[in-house]
């Protein structure tokens, strides 16, 4: 199975530029909101947490992080996947409750 390189094109762009990582995520999750499995997100972050957080966004979510995209602005990419959890809009870093 092969994966999108980091450097491939993006279909979808957050730009967290300034933002914390909690600001972020809030975007992030409301920009990839209806995105179809697959598309590619390029994220600009500035944070110096968006290494460590990013990764771990999608670790806990199931999207798949792809890496730094070479270049000079900080530029993080993941794929989003297919059955990922969905996270609360007011707060990203928890998992959505399913309704029983």
């Amino acid at each position: 199975m092969t994966r999108p390189s980091p450097a491939a094109e993006s279909a979808l762009t957050v730009d967290g530029t300034g933002l914390l990582c909690v600001t972020l995520l809030l975007r992030l999750r409301k920009e990839i909101d209806g995105a179809p499995t697959g598309t590619v997100v390029h994220v600009i972050a500035t944070d110096p947490a968006a290494p460590l957080d990013l990764p771990a966004w999608c670790h806990m979510t199931g999207h798949t992080y792809l890496g730094p995209v070479p270049g000079e602005r900080p530029v993080y990419a993941l794929e989003l996947t297919d059955g990922a959890r969905t996270t609360r809009p007011d707060a990203p870093w928890h998992a959505l409750e399913q309704e029983r």
